[in-house]
């Protein structure tokens, strides 16, 4: 099916409606009983659903990191100055433009192939993309190289795949059990946590990440403004049952430091 979100290609999908837009087309399909389940990036779903859809599975997590793609260069750091660099989201612009001031950030629209399309043209010097899309399918290939968290935190949600049904379904959600994968829905969860208490949306450079790390959760979250000129961020360290709480606790503390204003000044330039 081919959604708003994949229709809409002049424009930031900050501009025309945000995450909601790649989804509405399958929920009118579930609703009018076209279609018993629809499957989504977890990245693009809001984290405000209506009352009437429900997530029944959280699929395994492929790969959640952004990858660098460029026929010539091999990394963000080899890219000379004003070399333009394409991206579809502000939470990629703006930790690039913060950490690469140098470089020219310019909006990237349009299906896999359409981005890598218009790479290979010299529309950019590269473009930087979910690694987890890429390897889905099987363009592996393309990635030169893939940037750590501690340089572009991923997406709530990114490399996650969500599977929603009619809340009422309870046969359909019985049946997808066994592809619910409890920590990475348990981590996803702590990301839109975040997400949800800091408004996040296409309009906010928010990114946060959960992840198991030597027995320990560990969570980070960042809230940026577009130009990267203000960052805050923060982490937590703890036991995987503690998600819930740390999620609390980290929005609680980004707001302590400065989010707030962050995304006062966002709301203003709306």
């Amino acid at each position: 099916m081919t959604t708003r979100g994949d229709q809409i290609l002049d424009r930031a999908l900050s501009k025309v409606g945000g995450k909601g837009l790649f989804i509405k087309e399958l929920e009118a399909a579930l609703i009018e009983g076209r279609a018993d389940l629809a499957v989504h990036s977890m990245k693009d779903v809001p984290v405000d659903l209506a009352a009437e859809f429900t997530l029944a599975a959280t699929l395994v997590r492929e790969d959640p990191r952004d990858a660098f793609i460029s026929n010539e260069f091999a990394d963000l750091a080899s890219l000379p100055p004003g070399a333009v660099v394409g991206t579809s989201s502000l939470r990629r612009e703006a930790q690039i433009r913060r950490r690469y001031p140098h470089l020219a950030v310019q909006p990237l629209r349009g299906n896999l192939d359409t981005r890598l399309r218009k790479l290979d043209a010299g529309d950019y010097a590269a473009i930087v993309l979910a690694a987890a899309g890429l390897k889905r399918l099987g363009m592996a290939e393309r990635i030169r190289a893939v940037l750590p968290p501690s340089d572009s935190l991923p997406a709530a949600g990114q490399g996650a795949l969500a599977i929603e049904v009619m809340a009422h379904r309870t046969d359909m959600i019985e049946w997808l059990k066994p592809l619910d994968h409890a920590e990475t829905a348990i981590c996803v969860r702590a990301e839109r946590s975040i997400s949800r208490a800091l408004g996040g949306s296409c309009t906010v450079p928010l990114a946060a990440y959960a992840a198991m790390e030597a027995g320990r959760l560990r969570l980070r979250a960042r809230v940026a403004s577009p130009d990267g000129a203000a960052l805050v961020e923060t982490e937590a360290v703890g036991a995987l049952e503690d998600a819930d709480a740390m999620a609390a606790s980290a929005s609680t503390e980004l707001l302590a430091r400065g989010a707030d204003r962050i995304l006062a000044a966002l709301k203003q330039a709306v």
